[in-house]
């Protein structure tokens, strides 16, 4: 996701609620310096300033930060010869207000708290921009929540007993504690995760920087996932009864996955189906 601000684009990572995005603080540097950002970024965590910031921010909001290694990099800012960059002080301190990922749509990302913080000592100016447009994507996003969420739910629970009731009675065995019966449950829900979203729910976690686990990537998927997810709940249930061993099954559920997205998306039955969904929750 994406925010403008003056003509800028700058990346967000959302979370559900208003309280845990994540802003681009590689996009918000270009601003000043196009060609260097990283080095803006660590210029900003050089000040003294910035570290107790950062610092006040963790201990209020992160159980694990090591404060210690906090009080270290304090007592050596502003030096000429002290540099901090955002990996330091992610390893170091065990910080969670910044974050780093790699790839095609990596950088350094901050908390929206820490994120407003740079912007202004980048630009007061920029940073009014930036929040402005921010508060135009929460609300878009809470439209979206509001009208989507129901729809969501209704769709995702349409097969799913089918599917735990399948591998309640051909997966899980008398002999299996507890937790290795949770254990089957979750891997049976990852198999169909892998196959559409191709990764595990701990994976999506992983990338998208979120710790708390009662966060499933089903609640950020399209419609048209949801409508694929339903229909390899059924098929995953039915060769599940048919004793067909795991890799087979997760063969056949990705080939599935495949072209039904493909069929979904070059049509609107989708959209159609969203629509009368929601009219039916509204007329309850």
């Amino acid at each position: 996701m994406k925010i403008n601000a003056n003509g800028t684009e700058i990346s967000v990572i959302l979370s559900q609620g208003n309280t845990e995005d994540y802003i681009s603080l590689t996009d918000i540097a270009k601003y000043k310096n196009p060609d260097n950002a990283f080095q803006v970024i660590n210029n900003w965590m050089r000040n003294r300033a910035t570290i107790e910031f950062l610092g006040l921010w963790e201990e209020m909001s992160n159980q694990d930060f090591k404060p210690l290694e906090f009080e270290r990099f304090k007592y050596e800012s502003g030096g000429n010869a002290f540099t901090l960059s955002p990996q330091q002080w992610i390893k170091s301190t065990n910080a969670i207000g910044i974050i780093s990922r790699s790839g095609r749509y990596g950088g350094t990302y901050a908390h929206s708290d820490i994120a407003f913080e740079f912007a202004s000592w980048i630009s007061p100016e920029f940073k009014l921009y930036i929040i402005k447009d921010y508060q135009r994507l929460k609300i878009d996003e809470a439209h979206c929540l509001e009208i989507g969420w129901d729809t969501k739910r209704e769709l995702s629970k349409i097969n799913y007993r089918i599917h735990t009731d399948a591998i309640k009675e051909f997966l899980i065995t008398p002999e299996l504690t507890k937790q290795e019966q949770s254990y089957t449950y979750a891997n049976e829900a990852d198999v169909l995760n892998v196959a559409l979203f191709g990764k595990t729910a701990k994976q999506w976690r992983m990338e998208n920087g979120i710790t708390d686990k009662r966060k499933n990537m089903r609640d950020f998927a399209s419609v048209e996932q949801l409508i694929v997810l339903v229909n390899l709940e059924s098929m995953n249930a039915d060769m599940i009864r048919q004793g067909m061993l795991l890799p087979e099954r997760l063969k056949k559920l990705r080939q599935v996955a495949y072209y039904q997205m493909h069929s979904l998306e070059s049509s609107n039955a989708a959209a159609r189906l969203k629509q009368d969904i929601q009219k039916r929750i509204g007329q309850k």
